[in-house]
């Protein structure tokens, strides 16, 4: 199940359950699309995979399955890729 993490690893912008903006890599990797577009071009810094739009939990099901209050942060910025 995903963790739907709630910020940018890139900006720490809120990226809450129902963000349109929020998309992920493969390893659910967490950015907002700005970042994507304007800064990782389209790429994952951690590990050089592509990204998709984060798929959003249905508020009734919340509840049950809440998202993660974990924030994840990129401590060396996100300007440069280093795939893994």
């Amino acid at each position: 199940m995903l963790e739907l993490r709630p910020n940018c690893e890139c900006c720490d912008k809120d990226l809450p359950p129902e963000a349109t903006d929020a998309l992920i890599c493969t390893f659910e990797c967490t950015f907002c699309a700005e970042c994507v577009e304007h800064v990782l071009g389209g790429v994952c810094p951690n590990c050089g995979g592509n990204f998709a739009p984060r798929p959003i939990r249905p508020a009734a099901k919340l509840t049950k399955y809440p998202a993660s209050t974990k924030r994840v942060l990129k401590a060396d910025g996100c300007g440069s890729s280093k795939a893994a």
